[in-house]
């Protein structure tokens, strides 16, 4: 019978399984900052050689990269800032309730969206 009543929050197992996931992603995540950071420093000391040089098309072209990869390497903090909030809400038990609704998240959509804080429905009545 208690089959029937709709689950309210993911049992310690379970959180268990996505606490192991978003771990591994934060892993890859701050590995790829690290290259981000690593290439933005190796760019900033080359690129006071190109400008003594005069190279102006080419110094456009590297301050384009370097753009790119600072917003790169922003959007990779925030999206390690967002794993590491999920895993605070792993802790407090309230991972996985859509903060819309107060609706269970499905795993499938926690599995591939690990930090998300709502669920489909909530997220496409928002858009």
């Amino acid at each position: 019978m208690q089959e029937e009543i709709a689950k309210t929050k993911y049992n310690d197992a379970e959180l268990n399984e996505f606490r192991t996931l978003i771990k591994g992603k934060i892993d890859i995540a701050r590995e790829e900052l690290y290259e981000l950071a690593t290439s933005l420093s190796a760019a900033n000391s080359n690129g006071d050689e190109a400008a003594i040089a005069g190279k102006t098309l080419e110094d456009g072209s590297a301050t384009f990269e370097k753009e790119q990869t600072n917003q790169l390497a922003a959007r990779q903090k925030k999206f390690i800032e967002q794993l590491e909030a999920a895993l605070i809400r792993i802790e407090n038990k309230t991972y996985g309730v859509c903060r819309s609704t107060g609706t269970l998240i499905p795993k499938e959509r926690l599995r591939a969206v690990p930090h998300t804080t709502q669920s489909m429905e909530a997220k496409l009545k928002q858009a």
